[in-house]
């Protein structure tokens, strides 16, 4: 389902702004009947209402600068620009979480720059314009992802992706009424591209959530991140089928794909296995 995310700002024909508060509005409403038929409370303490209204504004930023990296080039990029978010997670976790500092993903990270030098070898002006949009997109991934790994020690997950993609909506429609674009013709929309939004809110981001926190329960968090950490080879493959990307990409995209993700994979592996002697150590003491 996230695999499709990136190929849908390509099959999707409005502007990058437009498909982000689609998806939030379409993400949260899901939610919100999600809450009404499990009869959960929508309560959170208010001591977190700050914190949770800026990271839903970085997820916002996140997505716009992600779609908006897609449309200027293509979704493989977009994605792949995507895969550097651990490199940014090895120096915010240490910030945010108080935990210490590993040379090893640091240097896992450069490599994945290596990857990314690969990639970029030569691209024209507006693919380098798509490539440096597509790594701010990854920046802010990193941001949201390491403070909701401190939000959720206090709030359920369930509550802060409802609440962030509120935000969210709440934030690019304040956008969207400053810029004078909040008008009737946001909803001039093909039924091709409402069927793809409704795809998009609904199965590829509120859905996927829910589902993935049951997955997890059953399979365990190493199985789960490890497939999503797949997610570039999802999307470049559907690429290739629905959008025929094989055609635009040279031979260096793929050997950047290539070591972009075989360092996201050996990453997933490094931290199942020190998670795993930690366990150990922590049953023998």
């Amino acid at each position: 389902m996230w695999g499709f995310t990136g190929i849908l700002g390509k099959l999707i024909k409005l502007d990058a702004v437009l498909i982000v508060w689609y998806r939030v509005f379409i993400a949260a409403l899901f939610l919100s009947f999600f809450f009404l038929f499990t009869k959960k409370s929508f309560k959170v303490d208010r001591k977190h209402w700050w914190k949770i209204t800026l990271v839903g504004l970085i997820v916002a930023a996140h997505w716009l600068t992600f779609y908006y990296a897609i449309q200027l080039s293509t979704a493989s990029l977009g994605i792949l620009c995507l895969s550097t978010t651990t490199l940014h997670v090895t120096w915010l976790e240490p910030l945010v979480m108080k935990r210490k500092f590993s040379w090893l993903e640091f240097a896992l990270g450069a490599v994945v720059i290596y990857g990314i030098y690969f990639v970029s070898g030569d691209f024209s002006p507006k693919e380098m314009n798509a490539l440096y949009v597509g790594l701010t997109s990854a920046l802010l991934a990193g941001m949201f992802s390491v403070f909701n790994g401190k939000l959720v020690q206090d709030i359920p997950s369930t509550h802060l992706s409802f609440y962030e993609l509120t935000i969210g909506f709440f934030g690019i429609s304040i956008f969207l009424i400053s810029s004078g674009r909040l008008n009737s013709t946001v909803f001039n929309m093909t039924s091709s591209d409402l069927g793809w939004l409704l795809f998009l809110g609904i199965l590829c981001t509120s859905f996927a959530f829910l589902v993935t926190i049951d997955i997890v329960k059953r399979l365990g968090a190493f199985t789960v991140s490890l497939s999503i950490n797949l997610e570039p080879v999802y999307t470049i493959l559907l690429a290739i089928v629905i959008l025929n990307e094989h055609k635009l990409l040279n031979s260096n995209f793929y050997i950047g794909s290539v070591i972009i993700i075989l360092v996201v994979v050996l990453n997933g592996v490094i931290k199942h296995n020190q998670n795993k002697k930690l366990k150990l150590n922590t049953t023998e003491s």
